[in-house]
């Protein structure tokens, strides 16, 4: 089993900036992936990030390009996903994921990854 934890969710103004953390502990893969996906109500999970623990490709959904950036410390074996220039759009729940190795062109898609974080709140609100 692998946990993880979130933190860094809040409240924010338009134009604003935060950074969410996700720790994972436990059973945890030598090569591994893991994501950020978002979550409005009514509104299927969508993809916003992911990097891969080894070798460090990256992906972004196209609505956070050039404002979103995602990072891991290896050695706390935790994932960031700094956010800059948000925008009422940006307001969701915010999860994260943890996987195996993931092939680039599938790390969107959110049934490759195995265990899931319980949320995170971010509101973009003026």
């Amino acid at each position: 089993q692998v946990q993880l934890l979130e933190s860094g969710g809040g409240s924010v103004q338009p134009g604003g900036s935060l950074r969410l953390s996700c720790a994972a502990s436990g059973d945890t893969f030598s090569t591994y992936t893991m994501g950020w996906f978002r979550q409005v109500p009514n509104k299927e999970r969508q993809f916003v990030a992911a990097i891969r623990w080894r070798g460090g490709h990256v992906s972004y959904d196209d609505s956070v390009k050039g404002r979103f950036t995602i990072s891991t410390d290896n050695t706390k074996k935790t994932m960031y996903l700094q956010m800059n220039s948000l925008t009422t759009e940006d307001t969701a729940v915010y999860y994260c994921a943890y996987g195996p190795y993931i092939i680039l062109s599938a790390m969107s898609g959110q049934n490759m990854y195995k265990y899931w974080g319980q949320g995170t709140q971010v509101t973009v609100s003026s």
